[in-house]
């Protein structure tokens, strides 16, 4: 098998689909790799980095699109590329997959067979492959350190000869894998933690970690078979708005991380409890990228607002720590392929009843055979 890794279409995208360890790790189990040249200079892993793991480095993108068995990303591909891909060759990236319609189109009929990372199961055979979750914990760290970068006081108690300062209070709202590193993170810093999730299973967890996890009388809520919080209705989202809003504004750093997976993120935090914040104080908002769960927040911009907080909206916090980001997605995809890698062949083995392959191939064989896509 013919793995290919381009340089990500993306400018700003700072991580690699798979670093030499990876590479040298493929190698052993048949595979050939190439890299195209400069693809890891954003995670500063060099060209001569990836030709000591094995890999050969190639210069012709179009030229290794159409050879490739194998392509690995980390984002989706420009559209006029997927024409270019080999027939009957697998394609895998994250592909956001609820509003790339056309680009699903584009696979199927260029008989491509497309992985998408987000549609890995969340079960316990597929966790080693959960490259949303892996990425997400890393944006639930870099969201505690860019806030507390940009705070204009220090996160712990200090008790000093000029007198004792109080920790700074951290409230975490969403407790999924990102909210859970977020806490771990604040406490770690020696800031004051409270969180809040719609699911009141997370509540030990919360807890396990040093926390105080703030109860909101919701009604019914529960999770999805994937492990993600149920959509809320209108009277509950005012219900848990309402609860919030007096402990944002004791707030000195707040954190979002409630997304709703395929949909646009719900807005939790509104205006008025902004406006409520203290001056100085910091919002991170890591749904910003799927609409956001804060009212004012804005991608990749930070919004100062008038005697109030600043709200980040940077995406993709993840790549701001690129060498350990990339380094956790290329294992979810060398897991992957090892999970599915036949030795006979020394390709990977496509059997869609598989569970994890039936719950993450889009298209296969020239149609969309997913049934949430078809």
């Amino acid at each position: 098998m013919r793995v290919f890794v381009p340089f990500e279409s993306l400018n700003s995208e700072t991580r690699v689909a798979l670093i030499p360890e990876s590479v040298q790790k493929l190698t052993a189990l048949g595979a050939s790799v190439v890299v195209e040249s400069g693809a890891g200079a954003n995670s500063y892993f060099l060209d001569t980095d990836y030709e000591k793991a094995g890999a050969t480095i190639a210069t012709d993108r179009n030229a290794e699109l159409a050879q490739a068995d194998l392509v690995g990303r980390v984002l989706k591909p420009p559209l006029d590329e997927v024409a270019q891909l080999k027939p009957g060759s697998l394609h895998v990236s994250f592909l956001d997959p609820f509003n790339e319609g056309e680009l699903i189109e584009a696979f199927s009929k260029a008989n491509v067979t497309a992985v998408s990372m987000e549609m890995i199961p969340r079960t316990t055979l597929a966790q080693k492959m959960d490259a949303l979750s892996s990425q997400a914990n890393l944006a639930g760290y870099f969201a505690v350190i860019k806030a507390a970068e940009r705070l204009n006081r220090i996160l712990p108690m200090m008790m000093t000869p000029a007198g004792t300062i109080a920790p700074s209070r951290v409230f975490v709202i969403g407790v999924g894998v990102a909210g859970l590193q977020a806490i771990a993170t604040a406490k770690r810093l020696g800031a004051r933690v409270e969180a809040f999730d719609t699911r009141p299973v997370v509540e030990e967890q919360v807890k396990s970690l040093g926390a105080k996890f703030v109860k909101i009388d919701l009604g019914e809520t529960g999770q999805t078979e994937q492990g993600y919080a149920k959509e809320l209705t209108p009277e509950q989202i005012k219900m848990q708005q309402d609860g919030m809003a007096k402990i944002c504004a004791q707030s000195d750093i707040v954190i979002t991380t409630a997304k709703l997976f395929g949909r646009t993120a719900p807005k939790i935090v509104t205006e008025e409890m902004v406006n409520g914040m203290k001056k100085g104080a910091v919002i991170v908002d890591l749904a910003v990228e799927s609409g956001g769960n804060v009212v004012g927040s804005k991608l990749d911009e930070e919004v100062d607002i008038d005697n109030g907080p600043r709200i980040i909206g940077i995406g993709s916090l993840e790549g701001r720590v690129a060498v350990h980001a990339s380094q956790m997605y290329s294992a979810n995809i060398y897991n992957f392929i090892e999970h599915f890698w036949d030795d006979e062949s020394k390709q990977v083995g496509l059997n869609l009843e598989d569970e994890i392959l039936s719950g993450c191939v889009i298209t296969h064989g020239g149609a969309v055979v997913h049934e949430r896509f078809k």
